[in-house]
């Protein structure tokens, strides 16, 4: 029996999101009596996986196609769910794992479930709490399968290392031909990754033009923070596409959200719902993003911002 994990590299290191995983995988497998089992599709360095709770490392070289390919990644996954008996199977909710789970949950015959938010409250049968309707709602649901894959919603169980015993493997990467051929991935320059960021500061239209986002980088530069925007923004090119946050955009569940003149249309609220604390900054007392935030500023950003990033500094010098 094991508990298999996906995990995803950004910068040739494991992201954030798939360490939670293994914690997340961890204490499934300590609760089932299985062992919990990595799979990366890299040569990167193991020992960061063994350090957060892996049993069994796999290492799949991909250099004949170094791309993410739904087709193999899935297919590849499946060969080594059969070969460690697999009774459960953890992928993130980035857009990686969102597009793996249910092809790789076909192809083990299994169950899927998407958007858990806490480990399974029983596993005869399995039974998960989710979140749904855009993180406005929950279900409580079972898997009657012999094998479940699932999907962990982002920050929704935290980040506790504890030793496996790291046993590295290697496998093949699938020969599966596959009809889709990526050519070329373009990746975004940002400092700090959006998935991956405690703190995001976002902003809109209120900014009135490129040339004065410099307050959200400069605010963002403070607090360590990953910086993005508005679907109407990266839509007039003030900022890249990568930057977009919302329900079509990249998804937030960061632990703090700051959105600067940004209304909160309700494509934008349903994209940043996970997030734990939200503070908005709008001279719009109406916006309909007050009524979804922890904490909210009525004023004008070019005037609040400035005072806020000063007094920050000031905290941090003291």
């Amino acid at each position: 029996m094991a508990v298999v994990t996906f995990i995803e590299t950004h910068n040739g290191k494991a992201s954030k999101a798939s360490l939670e995983l293994l914690s997340y995988g961890r204490s499934m497998a300590a609760a089932t009596s299985a062992s919990l089992v990595a799979v990366i599709f890299s040569d990167s360095d193991t020992q960061e996986l063994k350090d957060h709770g892996a049993d069994v490392i796999y290492t799949v070289d991909t250099a004949s196609d170094s791309y993410f390919n739904l087709e193999r990644y899935s297919a590849t996954l499946a060969e080594i769910c059969a070969l460690e008996k697999a009774t459960l199977v953890v992928v993130s909710s980035s857009s990686e794992g969102r597009y793996l789970g249910p092809s790789l949950a076909v192809k083990t015959e299994a169950t899927y479930l998407s958007n858990a938010v806490a480990l399974p409250t029983a596993y005869n049968p399995l039974t998960v709490k989710q979140s749904c309707f855009t993180n406005k709602g929950f279900a409580i649901s079972e898997s009657l399968s012999s094998c479940t894959v699932l999907s962990l919603s982002s920050n929704a169980f935290g980040i506790h290392p504890q030793p496996g015993r790291g046993e590295v493997k290697t496998h093949p990467f699938a020969s599966t031909q596959s009809k889709l051929e990526v050519t070329k991935v373009e990746h975004a320059q940002e400092s700090i990754s959006i998935a991956d960021a405690d703190i995001v500061v976002s902003g809109g239209r209120g900014l009135k033009g490129p040339e004065h986002w410099h307050l959200i980088e400069d605010l963002a530069s403070t607090l360590g923070a990953a910086t993005a925007c508005s679907k109407p923004v990266s839509d007039l090119g003030w900022r890249p596409h990568s930057e977009h946050v919302g329900q079509t955009g990249k998804p937030v569940a960061s632990n703090l959200y700051i959105a600067i003149g940004i209304s909160g249309a309700i494509q934008h609220l349903a994209g940043i719902n996970a997030s734990k604390v939200k503070v908005v900054i709008n001279n719009d007392p109406e916006a309909p993003f007050f009524k979804a935030a922890d904490y909210g500023i009525v004023g004008d950003a070019f005037e609040v911002v400035p005072v806020l990033i000063e007094k920050l500094k000031a905290l941090k010098k003291a």
